[in-house]
């Protein structure tokens, strides 16, 4: 009889840093759009106001490690000259 002590795969991984940073936008816009519905009283306002500034950092910070290693990419030798890509509006 076979033991039941067999290890189970679970995916404990964590999410990648662009999957977090997905999910903390779409929770940051939803926290927006309750917000601009003006139906929340100002204690749900405010705990959703702190909310929202920790979403925002969070973002903030994913948003520039993204841009340290797209330089680094751009450049291993020397990111700190490395130089971004142009928009699709600039000529």
């Amino acid at each position: 009889m076979p033991k039941s002590s067999a290890k189970t795969t679970t995916n404990t991984a964590e999410p990648s840093p662009v999957a977090e940073f997905e999910q903390s936008l779409a929770e940051l816009e939803a926290l927006v759009a309750k917000m601009e519905g003006g139906e929340q009283n100002l204690d749900e306002s405010l705990r959703a106001f702190e909310r929202g500034i920790a979403l925002y950092r969070q973002c903030q910070s994913a948003l520039e490690q993204a841009d340290a290693r797209v330089k680094l990419l751009l450049d291993p030798e020397h990111p700190e000259s490395a130089q971004p890509f142009a928009s699709a509006e600039e000529p």
